[in-house]
């Protein structure tokens, strides 16, 4: 949407108002374009959780016994325990996990 442009365009220039940050529920933080490998975001409180996203590397695996590289992407969840058990927020990055594992870059339609 535009409104959803118009704020991302504002957090980029650092023109952002405080009130226009106000009443989210999950902030998502991706420090990986800096290239941090790994860290643990700090909640904003009253939001119930925020997801750190890493840069991609390559990670060697096994697979038919030789060593192979594939894309890794480092993810962190912090949440509020009193807003969502350790369980569900597992479960989300596991989903997550899958989703990025299958994503097909050739089904986004840019505009």
């Amino acid at each position: 949407s535009k409104e959803a442009r118009r704020l991302n365009t504002a957090c980029q220039e650092e023109t952002i108002l405080p009130d226009e940050l106000n009443g989210g529920t999950f902030t998502v933080s991706n420090l990986g374009t800096m290239g941090i490998e790994s860290f643990t975001p700090i909640l904003n409180i009253p939001q119930v959780a925020i997801l750190g996203v890493c840069n991609i590397s390559l990670k060697p695996i096994m697979k038919d016994n030789e060593i192979q590289f594939i894309p890794h992407i480092g993810l962190s969840l912090t949440f509020d325990h009193r807003a969502i058990d350790g369980v569900p927020a597992a479960k989300f990055l596991q989903e997550l996990n899958m989703v990025i594992a299958n994503f097909d870059l050739k089904q986004v339609k840019l505009q």
